[in-house]
């Protein structure tokens, strides 16, 4: 874990410092940092990445487009620093690709808190894999989950996602046909031991409706229970 690629992208210089300053206390030691828009685009085309801090308000550019870009060459887990904590903000972040956010002023203890429960997380995933050798591809009718490959496919092609959003398919998956609480999906998914917004859980369900069903609007895999959460089911051809 400590030997994660971390990149912090903020064009203030104190913040910059602070975090890093709390990451090497904590024992990080590949630490990244960028100012603008343009310097992270660099590193992330230039470096293999674990996790992304990222500002949303940039000098030469904003944070949800920036988002958009990066996620044209990795998936990596991307959280979004942001003054602003509207419904709008929060989905528009989610939607550019953003997979958390925390809003300021904030402690960098609890970015530290989020980083270290998600890299956590992604090793415990990448042990499980490598231990089991049952239920690691996971077939539907008309999608396939293959946690080995990382893959998800779609009527025989295969179709992008983001990491946070596999690590909930995948979740679904090995709970199938369970009703599972957004509050559950939190702390299980997202390592987290309190849940920040229910947006997090909703928009990330829906990301994965839009890739998995026919009509992400009229869901026949993904459910939603009205008062319970939501659960994964196989229908019966």
């Amino acid at each position: 874990m400590k030997q994660a690629h971390i990149l912090l992208v903020d064009d203030e210089q104190s913040i910059l410092q602070m975090v890093e300053m709390v990451m090497l206390k904590e024992g990080f030691q590949n630490i990244h940092k960028a100012t603008t828009g343009h310097e992270a685009l660099q590193i992330v085309k230039a470096t293999p990445l674990d996790y992304i801090v990222l500002d949303v308000m940039l000098p030469d550019t904003n944070g949800f487009d920036l988002c958009k870009k990066i996620r044209e060459y990795t998936d990596v887990h991307i959280l979004f620093l942001t003054a602003k904590v509207t419904d709008f903000d929060v989905l528009t972040g989610f939607e550019s690709g953003g997979d958390d956010y925390v809003t300021k002023p904030f402690n960098p203890l609890e970015i530290i808190a989020r980083m270290k429960a998600h890299l956590k997380r992604m090793d415990n995933n990448k042990i499980s894999i490598q231990r089991s050798h049952n239920k690691k591809i996971h077939v539907f009718d008309h999608f396939t989950v293959d946690e080995e490959a990382g893959e998800l496919i779609v009527e025989g092609e295969p179709v992008s996602v983001p990491a946070q959003v596999f690590l909930l398919l995948i979740y679904f998956c090995k709970h199938i046909n369970q009703v599972l609480s957004k509050e559950q999906l939190f702390a299980s998914v997202w390592g987290y031991d309190h849940m920040a917004d229910d947006n997090t859980v909703m928009v990330h369900v829906r990301r994965i409706r839009e890739r998995i069903e026919p009509n992400p609007s009229d869901p026949i895999y993904l459910l939603t229970v009205r008062g319970l959460g939501y659960k994964l089911v196989r229908r019966k051809s």
